[in-house]
């Protein structure tokens, strides 16, 4: 493993975009989603950096880099289509110990940018290590279509009750044991439904019924219409992959078949 995994917290600290063409314009596009205050330094300003500009806060200043820009910056991008520019970047950002990402080159890069799948707050990211990003968009383009966009709301739902259910719930196995049946039960079809007051209710309803050992289990009818199995809808699958294997007891508060 060549790099370590990592989330990193660039809300309200400043990042520095070397670079103004289509590349510098999605790095920065991603630092500012991530809530950075980023500023751009290039000699020439492409038509999205000054879309961006226009609309969100990020500063372009438009002239060369020079080693005084890396004052007060928490991490570096280089995407400028000159070599030695982006290698003098790297070279002068890893003496200061700063985080730095040289697109396209990882043999300068201490940090890189992985192939994302954004379902916020849930976050998945994926990376060979530099090696192949084409792969790392494949295989997130793979894990897209089976995770709906639904579980950051799922994930925020979790958040909402989860003082209420450490509360309810003092013993950490028995709230692990909660938080399984409601992620992969009844409450997450709803919320994948669309219905998310509905979810909260039987949230609730089921906190009740775990607190006094009545939990039911869930019985699911799956079915691929005229019978071809490549008919199977994404939801069908996803309780298929979830189900208690025959003859297993499920874990209280849900089960599939």
């Amino acid at each position: 493993m060549n790099f370590l995994p990592v989330f990193y917290n660039i809300s309200d600290k400043s990042c520095l975009v070397v670079g103004g063409g289509s590349i510098a314009a999605r790095k920065a596009e991603l630092l500012l989603k991530a809530e950075g205050r980023v500023r751009v330094v290039t000699i020439e300003v492409g038509d999205r950096l000054r879309e961006l500009a226009a609309t969100q806060s990020l500063e372009i200043e438009q002239r060369a880099f020079v080693e005084a820009d890396l004052e007060d910056v928490i991490c570096v991008i280089a995407a400028t289509d000159d070599e030695t520019v982006n290698g003098e970047i790297s070279r002068l950002a890893q003496a200061r110990n700063i985080p730095v990402n040289v697109v396209d080159n990882p043999n300068l890069c201490s940090f890189i940018m992985p192939s994302m799948i954004d379902r916020d707050p849930v976050q998945i990211a994926i990376s060979t290590g530099g090696v192949s990003p084409v792969l790392a968009r494949m295989l997130r383009s793979k894990l897209e279509s089976c995770i709906p966009g639904a579980y950051g709301e799922l994930a925020r739902l979790a958040e909402e009750y989860r003082d209420e259910v450490k509360a309810s719930l003092p013993d950490v196995d028995s709230r692990r044991r909660f938080w399984e049946s409601i992620l992969e039960g009844q409450v997450s079809e709803l919320i994948f439904s669309g219905r998310s007051e509905d979810a909260r209710v039987l949230l609730r309803e089921q906190l009740q019924e775990f607190n006094v050992g009545t939990v039911k289990g869930e019985v699911y009818l799956v079915g691929a219409g005229p019978g071809d199995p490549d008919l199977i809808t994404f939801k069908a699958l996803r309780l298929m992959q979830k189900a208690e294997p025959p003859g297993i007891s499920p874990d209280p508060g849900h089960g599939a078949s």
